[in-house]
């Protein structure tokens, strides 16, 4: 009754082909393909230069400060929320099995 229908494959129909014939080229080594480059002096690169004057060097440590306490601050609120929530467990744990073990002495 439930047997599965196993597909056949079906039988191409149309042209059909045979695979062409992939004939090997000879390899040429690469200094061959490449002419030799010309000899330029060398360029040097136009990145500008930043200079660090003592008022960009104080605003680059104040914000690395602020960085640093901004971080901290979030890493010591998730500390103490994550120490809140297993007190606040630890508690209804307690309190739970203060209640079954009242609840097994009455009877």
């Amino acid at each position: 009754m439930l047997r599965p229908k196993i597909p056949t494959m079906p039988t191409p129909t149309g042209i059909v082909t045979t695979p062409a014939i992939i004939e090997p080229t000879a390899i040429t080594p690469a200094a061959a393909q490449f002419p030799p480059p010309a000899l330029v002096a060398p360029v040097a690169p136009s990145r500008p230069v930043i200079e660090l004057t003592p008022g960009t060097a104080l605003a680059l440590v104040g914000g690395g400060t602020a960085v640093v306490l901004v971080v901290g601050a979030v890493l010591v609120s998730m500390l103490l929320a994550v120490a809140i929530t297993g007190i606040s467990v630890a508690v209804c744990a307690v309190v739970l099995r203060s209640l079954i073990s009242s609840h097994h002495k009455r009877r």
